[in-house]
């Protein structure tokens, strides 16, 4: 049988159009498996731009960087062997930091497909035409922050809150998420207006998801590459100096035992650091992408977290219930979370939450092995360590009298009142993390 590898076996990048009128900006981009064609769409208000000095040449390279990016969900459908692009150019350096994208961003979707490829053999990047370099001048301020809805962003807009007015928030929109209730929720929460907020619209091309249900390869795709390439326009667009993620130290262990695979890998700090080298290079170095709680593990942002108790009610970061803005109580995100609040938050409040008690319900037995033992794949979610979430049902266990099925279990085989764990005073040293940061952070410098 021929693999859809072999078959279609080469992607094309045909071209991108960039359309303005009086209210937006809007762009077409094209690319090409064979006989099926697609066709989506990227559209930015022009009430969202505050550059006077917009050079629009630039924007274009900036506009074709987020195409090759934005492909990775047509791409997928057959992982091709060779990628073409035919509008536009890269050099060899740049060949190899999306060839080591694409690679390490699909890895938990070639695991589940079968598709023992070796990265020599993955794909062959094919550019025709020839860029150039830009002169942009340093004109960038403040701060744009990318927020998704769950603790993580909500941590960050908190310890950013003596900026405000320097801050933008940042939304990647997609249609096939068009209300973000979590997000808009999250960011009024916080203070913020309407005004405030930048928005970057994705449109997918259904086809995608037709061939999807044919048949074609499906899975995950790293999807915050694509949000760290468009937060880059919109930075640029807005005289923005720091794209400020919320990626914790946690994010950097992967899923499968004895491999490169990770859920999480493009908010890994390998990717913080080979993006923020592309675009130092590449695009301008007046622009910083990096992480402000790369210095903490998910523990510690829990923490934190909790010492706003406004958001318990707005937080959300479940795929499942993204849709219909809630928990849906039965996935590994959420016993992931019900797990890392069970030591601080009433039991009651949990249950309002997350529906009922899922430390309480025996079917979850295997997902909440999943997530401590070494003997099992950690579930392909964006959840903690297996230290952290270890840590997490310890001080469960030693805070209540009465316990929920799945802490017996955990406490007649799992527990160990002896254990030492590097969590709670836990920091990072591998950030980009300025000075200027670290003190909002709580830290100064002779402190870590």
């Amino acid at each position: 049988m021929i693999s859809l590898r072999e078959k279609y076996s080469t992607f094309v990048f045909k071209k991108f159009t960039v359309i303005e009128d009086e209210k937006r900006i809007n762009i077409k981009y094209e690319y090409a498996i064979s006989e099926y064609v697609f066709t989506p769409m990227v559209s930015i208000e022009k009430s969202n731009i505050t550059n006077e000095h917009i050079n629009k040449d630039f924007l274009n390279y900036l506009f074709f960087n987020f195409g090759i990016i934005n492909a990775i969900n047509y791409y997928k459908l057959t992982c091709a062997k060779k990628f073409v692009i035919e509008c536009g150019y890269l050099n060899d350096d740049q060949k190899s930091f999306f060839k080591k994208l694409f690679y390490n961003g699909l890895g938990e979707l070639l695991y589940k497909n079968n598709l023992n490829i070796p990265y020599e053999e993955f794909v062959e990047i094919i550019t025709t035409n020839k860029m150039y370099n830009f002169d942009i001048k340093d004109e960038f301020s403040g701060n744009l922050i990318p927020v998704g809805g769950g603790k993580d962003s909500i941590v960050t807009l908190e310890l950013l809150k003596s900026e405000k007015q320097k801050n933008k928030c940042f939304l990647y929109k997609r249609n096939i998420y068009p209300d973000d209730l979590a997000s808009l929720n999250t960011i009024y929460t916080a203070g913020y207006t309407k005004d405030d907020i930048l928005s970057f619209n994705v449109t997918l091309d259904p086809l995608m998801l037709d061939l999807n249900k044919e048949g074609f390869y499906n899975g995950h795709v790293p999807f915050s590459s694509c949000l760290a390439f468009a937060a880059y326009i919109m930075a640029y667009l807005n005289n923005k100096k720091y794209i400020v993620l919320s990626n914790e130290a946690s994010a950097n262990e992967g899923n499968v035992k004895d491999t490169n695979i990770n859920h999480q890998y493009s908010k890994s700090f390998e990717f913080e650091k080979d993006f923020r080298n592309y675009t130092f290079k590449y695009f301008t170095p007046y622009i910083e992408y990096f992480s402000l709680l790369r210095c903490w593990n998910e523990f510690q942002i829990i923490k934190r977290f909790l010492k706003e108790p406004k958001y318990l009610d707005v937080f959300r970061s479940c795929n499942l219930g993204s849709k219909t803005n809630t928990w849906c109580g039965d996935c590994s995100k959420c016993l992931y979370v019900f797990i890392m609040l069970y030591p601080f938050v009433d039991r009651e409040k949990l249950i309002q939450i997350f529906h009922h008690d899922m430390l309480d319900d025996e079917k979850y037995k295997d997902t909440l092995l999943a997530l401590i033992s070494q003997d099992f794949d950690k579930p392909f979610e964006c959840v903690g360590t297996k230290e952290e979430i270890d840590y997490a049902l310890k001080l469960s266990i030693e805070k209540y009298s009465e316990l929920p099925l799945l802490l017996k279990y955990y406490k007649e085989n799992f527990y160990d009142s002896s254990k030492q764990y590097d969590v709670d005073n836990y920091f990072n040293n591998n950030n980009f993390i300025n000075d200027k940061f670290l003190k909002m952070m709580g830290y100064d410098k002779d402190e870590r």
